[in-house]
This record gives structure tokens, C-alpha cells and sequence, in this order.
């Protein structure tokens, strides 16, 4: 790549198509679908793939797509978007506010989505010229929100022979322009945990004589989250939080059943792993104290996102060649989940924070908000990125990068 303009390309790409993909996010914007039922943005991004002479391939549920950019000869990147929305009501008084009730697009899925299709238009471009050395994969990936989605793209064989892996996040605390990055785990692993216990029940003023179910219960719910604390390493922060607790009907009678509903969050993949089992292994010997019978249903969620330090190199390599000096920097772990970390659970890549907040703008509303939008410039930077990215890890594989490399100095902190 070294010896060509790949700047001075993209600006000229973006020239003729830049108001296009902002066209394309907004039609997204108006017409969100949930997690599986993205139908209709399936088919608006197929359509549009396939008129740039790529042969796009649907998922098996009808929703999510892949397509491949270039040749088998040489390595092979994949490049993630998302393209579900959020329950969530749109409450923006915009001209491309969503038109589906209780729906839209609060995560920025949409300009997720652009991003990776204005990408696409450009890498195929470079193949028409013989300038891809390799094969890009493309997916455009259904259910984020609800996990499965990455799931789905794996069982369909969305990752087969693929060497390296990269997605990027818009990220309103960041401007325009900038990205962050973050060698090693970025996002946290998020599970849910149901408790069940049963004993014989029987009356209050004679808890001796059976099991007293809801003193048990309690000592559940405050001695796992207390012994947890002693059995892992603090560093992981995994934490165990209930939201949901029920026992009982009446006053003056021990109840028979009871039910305890909570979250297992984790920033570290070893004791997210540890995790089912440890819990379980406490569970019984506080319910095997007091008498009664617990079972446990622990469902996965999602690993966290763990980031790969040389694809961390070459996102930041990338993004200095076409966004400038300075464009990239550190960004912090989050607590949220992101189910690109199954991808990272068998490939390496890195996963990137896109600043969608327009210059000199004191606050923007968060994610997961009706009210949350972006400066559309970010989807041509977002471009820039992501292609220079791909093209990045295309030519220089294994190879020393021309860049000093990231070096984490502490938790959240990076320096080249």
C-alpha cells in the first residue's frame, strides 16, 4: 500500500457518494426493524451490493447477509456491521424520524451500516482494479441487540478461512473525526442467572420444623455476590447483581418456592468462562446450610469483547494514513455487552469507537436513547476507516507495521 494516495482515493470515492450513503442511512432511520426481522434493510443493502456487480448471499432466516470483495489469493478480512434497532420510541423531530411506532434507531446501527456499504462500493472498486490483494468479507450482521446474531453468521459459516475481524461503534462522547481504540478487552461480558429454591414450606411460628425458605433465599442473594468477591480476581470486576426477587403470598407462612433473577458482568474472558460453574458450586453449599433446594439457569450472553494488539496496530495505522495525525487515541473498557466478542472467541480483529459528536457541541444524548442522533460526517469517516483498515491488514499481514505499536501503560491508557 506504501507508494499510493489511498487518501486522496477515498476523498475522490467520497466525492461522487458521500450524500448517497447519508440518503441510505436516513431511509434505514426511517424504516427500523427489530432483532431477525430486518427484512426490508436486507433487502435495500442486497439490492445495492448487487448493483455494484458483488453477488451478496442472505442468511438462512431471511435476515443479514454476507458477500465476499476480491480473490482467494492472499489473506482474507472481514469486515462487521450490525443492522437491527431498539424497542425504543424515536423521539427526534428530524425530516428521517423513524415511521415505525415504538422502533428506531437508537444504537446507530444505521450509520453502522452505511459505513460498511459505502466500504463495500470502494473495495470493489479496488478489486475492478486489481488493487485488493486478497478477499474481503462482508457482513452485515442481524440480532445485535438480541444476541444471536453473531452467532447466526458463525453457524452459517460467515468466518470460515477468515484470518482477521474488525467492527467499529459510533460513539457520541467522541467527535467527528476521531476514533478510539483499545488494545485487549473493550466492551464486558454480560449474562442472566435464575435461582430457583423449594423447600417444604410451613408455618412461620414453627420455622424449626421445616425449612425456612425465604432466610435462605436472603442469605442466597448476599453471600454469593460476597463470596464471589474472595473466589476471583478482583481485576475481572465480575460482579453479581439481582434485579428480581419473589417468594411467598402471606405474612405468616413460610413459602414452599422461590425465585431470584440477576446479571453476571465480567471485564475479564478467563473469569467470564469460570463464572457458571463457580456460582453454581456456591449455590449449593449456601442452600445445602439452610435445608433447601436450589437450581440454577444460567444463560450466555455475550464475551466481551476482547481486542487483538497487532489488529489494534493496524487500526491505528489506518487511521493516521487517512483521517491524520492524531485522529486515534485510548478509549475506556465498557460495562455494556457487544456480541462481537464470539467473532474474537475464534479469530483474531479489534473493534473500534467512531465519534459521531459534532465538533464544539457540550452534550449529545447517549445511545440506547429516542432522542440520539449523529453528525453524518461520520459515515465518511467511518468509510476512510474501515477501508484503509481492510487494505491495512490486506497488504501487511504478519508483517512489522511502519508504526511504533500501541502499548497499554495502564488500565484505559495507550501510547505509541
Amino acid at each position: 500500500m506504501r507508494g499510493r494516495n489511498l487518501r486522496g482515493e477515498l476523498d475522490t470515492f467520497l466525492a461522487g457518494r458521500e450524500q448517497e450513503l447519508i440518503n441510505f442511512r436516513r431511509d434505514l432511520h426511517m424504516h427500523p426493524e427489530l432483532a431477525f426481522a430486518e427484512y426490508r434493510t436486507t433487502q435495500r443493502v442486497a439490492e445495492r451490493l448487487t448493483a455494484a456487480g458483488l453477488v451478496p448471499s442472505v442468511l438462512p432466516r431471511g435476515t443479514g447477509l454476507l458477500c465476499d470483495v476480491g480473490s482467494g489469493d492472499g489473506p482474507t478480512v472481514a469486515l462487521r456491521a450490525d443492522i437491527d434497532a431498539l424497542p425504543v420510541p424515536d423521539e427526534k423531530d428530524v425530516p428521517y424520524s423513524s415511521t415505525v411506532p415504538g422502533v428506531c434507531h437508537a444504537c446507530g446501527h444505521d450509520v453502522h451500516t452505511a459505513v460498511l456499504l459505502g466500504t463495500s462500493l470502494f473495495l470493489a472498486q479496488q478489486a475492478e482494479a486489481g488493487l485488493l490483494p486478497g478477499r474481503v468479507r462482508l457482513i452485515f450482521q442481524p440480532a445485535e441487540e438480541l444476541p444471536g446474531g453473531a452467532l447466526e453468521v458463525m453457524a452459517s459459516g460467515g468466518i470460515s478461512g477468515v484470518d482477521r475481524i474488525f467492527g467499529l461503534h459510533c460513539d457520541p462522547r467522541l467527535d467527528v473525526g476521531r476514533v478510539g481504540l483499545k488494545a485487549g478487552p473493550i466492551t464486558s461480558a454480560c449474562d442472566k442467572v435464575t435461582i430457583r429454591v423449594s423447600g417444604p414450606g410451613g408455618h412461620t411460628a414453627r420455622p424449626h420444623l421445616t425449612a425456612d425458605l425465604v432466610f435462605a433465599l436472603a442469605k442466597i442473594l448476599t453471600e454469593l455476590p460476597a463470596a464471589l468477591s474472595r473466589r476471583i480476581d478482583p481485576r475481572s470486576s465480575l460482579s453479581l447483581v439481582w434485579g428480581r426477587v419473589e417468594a411467598g403470598s402471606v405474612a405468616n407462612a413460610i413459602p414452599d418456592d422461590g425465585v431470584a433473577e440477576g446479571t453476571v458482568r465480567c471485564l475479564d474472558e478467563a473469569a467470564w468462562h469460570a463464572a457458571p460453574d463457580m456460582i453454581k458450586s456456591l449455590l449449593e453449599s449456601v442452600a445445602g446450610a439452610y435445608g433447601v433446594e436450589a437450581e440454577m439457569e444460567y444463560t450466555r450472553g455475550v464475551p466481551p469483547v476482547v481486542n487483538d494488539k497487532i489488529s489494534v496496530q493496524m487500526l491505528a495505522e489506518a487511521a493516521e494514513g487517512v483521517l491524520g495525525e492524531g485522529s486515534s487515541g485510548p478509549t475506556e473498557q465498557s460495562l455494556g455487552g457487544e456480541d462481537f466478542g464470539w467473532y474474537l472467541e475464534s479469530i483474531p480483529g479489534a473493534f473500534a469507537r467512531l465519534g459521531t459528536r459534532e465538533p464544539g457541541t457540550a452534550h449529545l444524548a447517549d445511545i440506547h436513547q429516542g432522542t440520539f442522533d449523529v453528525d453524518e460526517s461520520a459515515i465518511g469517516i467511518g468509510v476512510r476507516f474501515l477501508a484503509a483498515t481492510a487494505l491495512t491488514a490486506l497488504w501487511e499481514g504478519q508483517r512489522p507495521l511502519t508504526g511504533e505499536p500501541f502499548v497499554e501503560t495502564e488500565p484505559g491508557q495507550m501510547t505509541r
